[in-house]
C-alpha cells in the first residue's frame, strides 16, 4: 500500500468520526467544531486528488464563512437542547444501519480497479501550465452540465422550502402581499389637490442706519 493510500483512509477514518460527532456531541458549539473538522478533512481528500482549488475553497468559505454564521447563530439562540434530542436514540438504530450500508457502498467502489486509487502514484505527473480551475470549469460545463443544472435546481427548491417551512404570520408585523403591490395604480395611491394660494406679508427690516448703537 503505497503512501497516498494510507493518507485516504487516515483521512478518511478522521472525517467518518468527526460526522458521527457532529450528531452525537450535545454540546451544539462542539458540533460545529467538529463539522469544522469535516470540511478540513475533506479538503485533505481534495488535495490528494490534486484539486487543490476545491480544498481551499472548501476551507475558505464554508470554514471561513459558513461555519461562523452557523456559531453565532447557535450561541445567539435560546435552544432546548433536551427537547431537539428527543427520540434520538429511538432513530439511531436505523440511521446507524444506513449509514453502515453506505460506508461499504464507499467501500466497494473505492476497492475496485476502476477506481483507480491503487494505480494513483503511478500516473503521470502535470505539466507547470496545467490549470485544476480550467479542468474544472470544462468538466461542469460539458460533461457534467445537465447534472449541474440538477443539483442547482435542487439547491433551488431546497432555499425556497427552508423559507416556506419558516414563515409564520405574526400580528405585530406587516405583511406585504406582492400581488397588491404589483396591481396598485398611480391614482390610487397619489392625489393632487389644488389650492388657492395666499398672499404673503412682507415685513421691512429696519435699515443698518436706524439700528441703536452700543
Amino acid at each position: 500500500m503505497s503512501f497516498t493510500s494510507i493518507v485516504f483512509y487516515v483521512l478518511s477514518v478522521i472525517l467518518i468520526f468527526a460526522s458521527f460527532r457532529v450528531v452525537t456531541a450535545k454540546n451544539p458549539v462542539h458540533a460545529a467544531l467538529y463539522l469544522v473538522l469535516a470540511f478540513f478533512t475533506a479538503a485533505g481528500h481534495w488535495i490528494l486528488l490534486e484539486a487543490e482549488f476545491l480544498a481551499i475553497t472548501l476551507v475558505l468559505v464554508y470554514v471561513g464563512a459558513v461555519m461562523v454564521l452557523f456559531l453565532f447563530v447557535v450561541m445567539m439562540l435560546d435552544i432546548d437542547i433536551e427537547k431537539l434530542r428527543q427520540g434520538f436514540w429511538q432513530h439511531f438504530p436505523l440511521a446507524a444501519t444506513i449509514s453502515l450500508v453506505m460506508m461499504g457502498e464507499m467501500a466497494l467502489i473505492l476497492s475496485s480497479p476502476q477506481a483507480g486509487l491503487s494505480t494513483y502514484p503511478a500516473q503521470a505527473a502535470r505539466s507547470a501550465s496545467f490549470s485544476n480551475i480550467r479542468e474544472l470549469g470544462l468538466q461542469i460545463y460539458t460533461q457534467y452540465l445537465y447534472p449541474f443544472e440538477l443539483a442547482s435546481v435542487v439547491l433551488l427548491l431546497a432555499i425556497v422550502s427552508a423559507i416556506a417551512l419558516t414563515m409564520r404570520k405574526r400580528k405585530d408585523s406587516k405583511f406585504i402581499d406582492p400581488s397588491v403591490q404589483i396591481a396598485v395604480k398611480a391614482a390610487d395611491r397619489m392625489r393632487i389637490v389644488k389650492m388657492v394660494a395666499e398672499p404673503v406679508e412682507v415685513v421691512a427690516e429696519p435699515a443698518a442706519d436706524d439700528q441703536p448703537r452700543a
